[in-house]
């Protein structure tokens, strides 16, 4: 069985512009426990390094973010789920409070975590046949938003 050695998420400089993309796209940029930690790390670095004013995130394939990755729930523990949401929680409240400018460009289904990463950006770009849903709230997760 070959290794998947691509990286879930992919990060671009150019003139102070770090746009940090989601690299998951047969998954539909779900957030994996790795790609919450890649974002984290990325989000963190951009703020951290005084060359850079602006913070894009974007989505690679048809959609921006579906939300929770769910497709290893019967793995996971009670532990490190609430852990990855923990996580999730603490990359929306630093990109919520970022001092530097924040945009998401969204496309196709930005939903659940997704969305709310989206709402927690400063300025916020829908393209045409984006949709928006928050579910979390019907299972009793309600997160950032």
């Amino acid at each position: 069985m070959a290794e998947d050695t691509r990286l879930e998420l992919l990060s671009t400089r150019r003139d102070g512009v770090v746009t940090l993309t989601m690299n998951r796209p047969e998954r539909g940029n779900a957030l994996s426990a790795e790609l919450v930690e890649a974002l984290l790390e990325g989000v963190n670095a951009a703020l951290e390094d005084h060359e850079v004013h602006t913070l894009v995130l974007r989505g690679e394939g048809r959609h921006f973010c579906t939300g929770l990755d769910l497709s290893d729930l019967d793995r996971a523990s009670d532990a490190t789920l609430l852990w990855r949401l923990v996580r999730i929680e603490t990359l929306l409240t630093t990109v919520w409070q970022a001092p530097k400018r924040t945009v998401a460009v969204a496309q196709g289904r930005t939903w659940g975590a997704g969305a709310d990463l989206f709402v927690a950006c400063e300025q916020r770009v829908a393209l045409p046949g984006a949709t928006f849903r928050f579910p979390g709230a019907q299972f009793g997760i309600v997160l950032g938003t």
